[in-house]
């Protein structure tokens, strides 16, 4: 009886919290409806990757080296600095600068993660706008392009950011370290220089549209279903009602119209290219894209910025969007229902053993 009574007991704290989570749920959605369309504020976060991997190099020798060894290197390291800020100071005085002459040429990296609706060209757009006012004298810009493509549009806004880069003629390179393919591709081909890793895969430049179609389903079960439109190719193909061969004759002509343009558009960033060789929708690995001229170089984005790193100033930029309190709302629950499912399961396992 007894153990009936802790039964009811625990399965009435669980409906609870089920009831309560719901209802928070509830109410994240419904908010979350309303401010769709907000665009929250953000910040741009900066680091300096010389500075990141000397304090690594730094930890590490202070491991693998003796006291005594690692003491002299210091010493010839200070040296050599004093050697160098007195030269630069007898060379500024005879040319009567005032300022440092040498400013060290800078890389700014960015990433570029892509989903199927390119939703990171917001960030993007961000992280070129704070960079470009910034640029001075032979500063490059690196940005590493990760997609497997997605929606023409979206696809075609994120390049237009990349070329804003261009028009500036700032050097950009893009670097592709896994995949680029479709309007992943399209976004690395407006760039000056093209490197990826040897099994990155590239290419794709060709255009997808599918969608299945229920209308004998809708037939054998006796629903009717209406399309009014006006225009006659206002909708071509449909997922409920009957197509056509009309209408799959003019989808398919839209879909070479938007592959002609797709072509169009790396032929003019990269005139090199044989795009009627790879314009098939086929993807290359990344030795055979630098075979077709896809790439430039097979190479790591992790190898080019090392690369740069002893005589460049090297920083890594990133616009992070700040988080409304429907988010925070968001994670706060979710710990605090995972703290109770797990303080509730704990006591239905020790009142078992009773």
């Amino acid at each position: 009886m007894e153990f009936i009574y802790e039964y009811g007991l625990f399965l009435a704290q669980a409906m609870t919290l089920v009831a309560a989570i719901l209802i928070i749920v509830a109410g994240l959605i419904s908010l979350g409806h309303r401010q769709k369309a907000e665009q929250h504020e953000g910040h741009i976060e900066i680091k300096n990757l010389n500075e990141k991997y000397r304090q690594i190099g730094d930890s590490i020798a202070h491991v693998v080296t003796d006291h005594d060894t690692l003491k002299a290197q210091k010493k010839v390291v200070k040296k050599a600095d004093k050697k160098k800020a007195k030269a630069d100071k007898k060379k500024r005085k005879k040319s009567g600068a005032e300022e440092p002459e040498d400013r060290r040429k800078r890389l700014y990296v960015l990433a570029f993660e892509g989903d199927i609706k390119a939703s990171a060209t917001d960030n993007l757009r961000e992280e070129i706008s704070a960079v470009l006012p910034q640029i001075q004298g032979e500063d490059e810009m690196l940005v590493k392009v990760e997609s497997p493509g997605g929606m023409v549009h979206s696809y075609g806004l994120a390049a237009s950011q990349l070329q804003r880069i261009t028009s500036a003629k700032v050097p950009l390179t893009i670097a592709v370290d896994k995949v680029a393919a479709s309007g992943g591709y399209m976004m690395a081909c407006v760039a000056d220089r093209i490197v990826a890793a040897p099994f990155a895969v590239l290419g794709s430049i060709g255009v997808l549209a599918q969608l299945p179609n229920f209308h004998r389903l809708l037939q054998k079960n006796n629903i009717d279903f209406e399309l009014l439109t006006a225009g006659e190719y206002k909708r071509t193909l449909t997922m409920f009602g009957e197509n056509t061969d009309k209408g799959r004759e003019k989808f398919v002509e839209e879909l070479e119209e938007t592959h002609s343009l797709f072509k169009n558009f790396v032929s003019a960033n990269r005139p090199t290219l044989d795009i009627a060789k790879v314009a098939t929708g086929e993807v290359w690995y990344g030795q055979n894209a630098l075979e077709e001229g896809l790439i430039d170089e097979i190479l790591t984005s992790d190898s080019f910025v090392q690369d740069h790193l002893a005589d460049w100033d090297v920083y890594e930029v990133k616009f992070m969007h700040k988080k409304n309190w429907q988010e925070k709302l968001g994670f706060a629950a979710e710990g605090a229902i995972e703290k109770s499912f797990l303080k509730i399961w704990q006591r239905g396992q020790n009142r078992s053993t009773y």
